[in-house]
């Protein structure tokens, strides 16, 4: 009996993104030997989530409320929107503590392959954000792959004609990497986003 969950919680413990079998197996069997508040606190930490989590009505992060707290705090700079494809890139640039403006989170990235259109992404909506608000600039962090450059692209078309800024952020080298171990691709970009020092 004892077996049989334990092979059930390590086969739900699979299903998570970036975790395999043996991972799966060492995480069931650290949660045998947890407290059993902690193992409480974690389920209880999953069912809030599932039940209380939404987008912000405004940008499309993640919140428990009708605004996310970066477009409560009117600390933020307004004027310029940093574009991300999902709410998890807000958590990176956030990290990089070199931002203070607000966000927009797109859902996603145009793939036409997998039937992903723009009228399917929170495109339309970014453009009545800066149709509306004070925007000077607009940020575009998409990914630097085939899907994030189209998406990028399309995103700029749709705001040409509005009187705003639009940027992407730039990319290429890594810091502490060798200029022999780049790839064509990134010492590419990482030369068409030089800049003047």
């Amino acid at each position: 009996m004892a077996q049989g969950i334990i092979e059930n919680l390590i086969t739900e413990l699979t299903k998570l993104p970036g975790i395999g079998r043996k991972t799966a197996q060492r995480l069931a069997f650290f949660m045998l030997t947890m407290s059993e508040d902690s193992a409480k606190a974690i389920a209880k930490a999953i069912t809030d989530v599932k039940e209380k989590a939404r987008f912000c009505s405004r940008c499309f992060n993640i919140t428990d409320s009708e605004l996310c707290e970066i477009c409560r705090d009117e600390s933020r700079d307004k004027a310029n929107i940093c574009v991300v494809e999902e709410p998890s890139n807000i958590l990176v640039v956030e990290r990089a503590k070199a931002f203070n403006g607000l966000y927009h989170v797109l859902l996603g990235s145009i793939s036409l392959i997998d039937g992903i259109t723009p009228d399917k992404l929170r495109i339309s909506e970014l453009v009545e954000r800066v149709r509306g608000d004070s925007v000077s600039e607009v940020i575009l962090a998409t990914n630097p792959n085939t899907k994030g450059e189209m998406t990028a692209q399309y995103i700029k078309d749709a705001l040409k004609s509005l009187n705003v800024r639009v940027t992407r952020i730039a990319y290429g080298l890594p810091i502490g990497s060798d200029i022999e171990f780049a790839d064509e691709v990134t010492l590419s970009k990482a030369l068409e986003g030089r800049r003047e020092i």
